[in-house]
Order: structure tokens, then C-alpha cells, then sequence
């Protein structure tokens, strides 16, 4: 299992920048998730490092040794592609038998281990098929138990549960983690699935436009992102525009453009400056403003930071999201347990509030919000 360092990485396709000084160190064992929208070079950064795009400069090392230029065969890097590239008149075993066969593994050792890989993603009925026989689905997971049986020492995922229904995906992601972990291989894990990243990475490496942009554990990534665009993808967020009002040692204070003053985390950004704050919509609360009665004609108002109303109603299972209108700024959004479906109507009344630590503040990049926030 070798340490990985990209350092300083490019690489031009053209006039398309796929790789704009990437840089990322991954330790042995580890599991690393590289997070991105399409089009921001999570695929050629697998790629340069098996070998298959040679990077235009900077280098490739595995533990402390520079591969820019070894062959693809000495590397010991298995990489699983979109593209599955099973054999078509092999068998499904026999398309996992592959590296086995190819490396002369003693034949009993290769069998059992063969056979695990197969259970493993739940193609067992389907050993002594061929790819033509398959679905999308099983031709993923034939091409990932072929991965895994290589015996090499770094595993290249790119979006290995893409082609998989929602139950499988879900059941396969802590397997395939648990299995690379017993094996003791390096992994790289391409993903732009935000829900699959947190779930899996020991640490999650989020890439912009060639870049790597912020890294640190999935909470990290999550509860601290560095840049708008990071509290955006990773993580749905409500985001504000206004001006630094105040700031005290507990939080700071941002009028917002429509006169609105809101509390966030305490910053170092200067007074005055123009800014972007960004919660979480699951962190956001909005609680009902009563409606006055006979018995009760002045209410107890909810604290909250500003007035919205509710324009629609999100059922998504296990949770809802309700979308709330607030003049002046635009729909505010809050993802909110099932349970409280029966709690909103259209047309209710609500105050918008969070947790002041629970905002993130930013200086507005130069190039503007809109792009900043922009998927590729």
C-alpha cells in the first residue's frame, strides 16, 4: 500500500485545462473520495496516475519515487473505468479469473479468492454469463470484482456505482470500503455523489476547474467549507449576500441586501466588506408565525432573523424540504424531517432562523457569486 503524492500537476487537452496544478498527498491505506461536478478533472487525475495521460508537468510519486514515466505494467495501480472493458467472450468468472491466471496465482488461492470477489457484488447466479447477457449494472460489477482480484496495491475507482439501482448502491458502499481496508490497498474514489463521498472517504478531496479546492474528513469538508462553491456541492446551502455590520468574540453580524440583519460565525473579514454567508438547508429552521385568535390576539412571535412565506413543499422520504419566498431575497430553503410534513402549508407565515455557528461567511470572490457557485 504506497503513498501517493500529485505535486503539481497539469495537463492541457487542447486548450481545456483538466488539470491546473493539482496537488494531493494520500497516505497508505487510505481511502480517499475525489469530489467534483463534471468537467473538473477527477477522471484525468486517475488517469495520470496508472500511467494511461501523461501529465504535461509536475510528478507522480509513489512513496517518495517519481512514475511519471514508468510503464503502465509496474505500477501496480488497477484502474476501473466508466467504461467497464470487460472481455466479451469471457464468462463473468473468467473475466475476474483475469489477473489471477495472467499472474500464475496458485490455482486454489485464485479460485477462493475469485469466488469471494463474485459474492462479493452479488453476481454469483450470473458467473457463467457473459457481458452480452448483462445489464449495465452487472457489467459494473463484474468490471469492479475483476478490479479488486488484480492484487494490486493502489485501486483507481471512477464512479463504480453509478450504473447500480439506489438499494445495491447503498449496500455496496460500505462492502466495497470494508473489502479495499481488508485487502490493504491505497484507493482513489471518483465520485460527483456527495451522499456516497461522506459515506465512504477517510478523508474527501473536492476538485474545481483542475484544482484541488479543499480537503479534510467528510465532517470537516461538510461543517467548514474553505470556498462558497464548497458549502454549495458539499451540502446544500442557503446563500446571502450583504455587508459586514459587526463583529464580537461569539459572532458576527451581516445586514443582508434587503435591509435584514442576520448572525454567523464570528470572521476576520474586515467591517464593511461585502460578503456571502452560507447555511446549510438542513440547518436551517423556520418556524410557524402563529395566526392571531380570540383567545389569543397578540401572539407570541418565533425569534428569527426575517419574515418568509411558504410556496411549496417538498416530500422526499425520510425527509421534506420547504421552499420559503422572503422578499428581497429570493426562495430560502429548509430540509426538515418527515415527521413535520403536516407542520407547512402553502401560504404559511414563518420566520426564518439558524444557529449563528452554523453560518459560514465569506469575502465575494472576484469573479462574482453567481459564477463562484456556478457546477461546471
Amino acid at each position: 500500500m504506497p503513498e501517493i503524492i500529485l505535486d503539481g500537476l497539469y495537463k492541457d487537452f487542447g486548450g481545456c485545462l483538466a488539470a491546473d496544478g493539482l496537488s494531493l498527498k494520500v497516505s497508505k491505506g487510505e481511502y480517499i473520495c475525489v469530489l467534483g461536478p463534471t468537467g473538473s478533472g477527477k477522471t484525468t487525475c486517475l488517469r495520470m496516475i496508472c500511467g494511461l495521460t501523461k501529465p504535461d508537468k509536475g510528478r507522480v510519486l509513489f512513496d517518495g519515487i517519481d512514475v511519471k514515466d514508468m510503464p503502465i505494467s509496474e505500477r501496480k495501480a488497477t484502474m476501473l473505468s466508466q467504461a467497464y472493458s470487460l472481455f466479451p467472450p469471457k464468462t463473468v468468472y473468467e473475466n475476474v479469473m483475469f489477473s489471477p491466471e495472467i499472474k500464475e496465482w496458485d490455482e486454489d488461492e485464485a479460485r477462493q479468492l475469485v469466488r469471494s470477489m463474485i459474492m462479493m457484488v452479488h453476481m454469483e447466479n450470473k458467473a457463467e454469463s457473459y457481458p452480452a447477457e448483462l445489464s449495465g449494472g452487472q457489467q459494473q460489477r463484474t468490471a469492479l470484482a475483476r478490479a479488486l482480484a488484480s492484487s494490486s496495491d493502489i485501486l483507481l475507482l471512477d464512479e463504480p456505482l453509478r450504473a447500480l439501482d439506489a438499494r445495491l448502491r447503498l449496500e455496496l458502499r460500505q462492502e466495497l470500503k470494508s473489502l479495499v481496508k481488508e485487502m490493504g490497498l491505497t484507493a482513489i474514489h471518483v465520485t460527483h455523489d456527495q451522499d456516497e463521498a461522506i459515506e465512504m472517504a477517510d478523508r474527501i478531496a473536492v476538485i474545481r476547474k483542475g484544482k484541488i479546492v479543499q480537503i479534510g474528513t467528510p465532517m470537516e469538508v461538510f461543517r467548514n467549507p474553505v470556498t462558497p462553491f464548497v458549502a454549495n456541492f458539499v451540502g446544500r446551502s442557503n446563500v446571502f449576500l450583504g455587508k459586514i455590520r459587526s463583529v464580537c468574540d461569539a459572532f458576527s453580524e451581516i445586514e443582508l441586501e434587503n435591509g435584514a440583519v442576520i448572525k454567523a460565525r464570528k470572521t476576520d473579514i474586515p467591517i464593511g466588506t461585502d460578503v456571502a454567508v452560507a447555511i446549510k438547508i438542513g440547518s436551517t429552521k423556520i418556524p410557524v408565525i402563529p395566526i392571531p385568535t380570540a383567545e389569543k390576539p397578540e401572539p407570541e412571535m418565533p425569534q428569527g432573523f426575517f419574515k418568509g412565506v411558504v410556496e411549496r413543499i417538498l416530500y422526499e422520504g425520510a425527509t421534506i424540504t420547504v421552499e420559503v419566498g422572503v422578499e428581497g431575497i429570493g426562495l430560502v430553503s429548509s430540509k426538515l424531517p418527515n415527521r413535520k410534513y403536516d407542520d407547512y402549508k402553502s401560504g404559511d407565515d414563518v420566520m426564518v432562523t439558524w444557529l449563528p455557528e452554523r453560518a459560514s461567511v465569506f469575502e465575494i470572490p472576484p469573479e462574482g457569486i453567481e459564477e463562484e457557485l456556478r457546477l461546471d
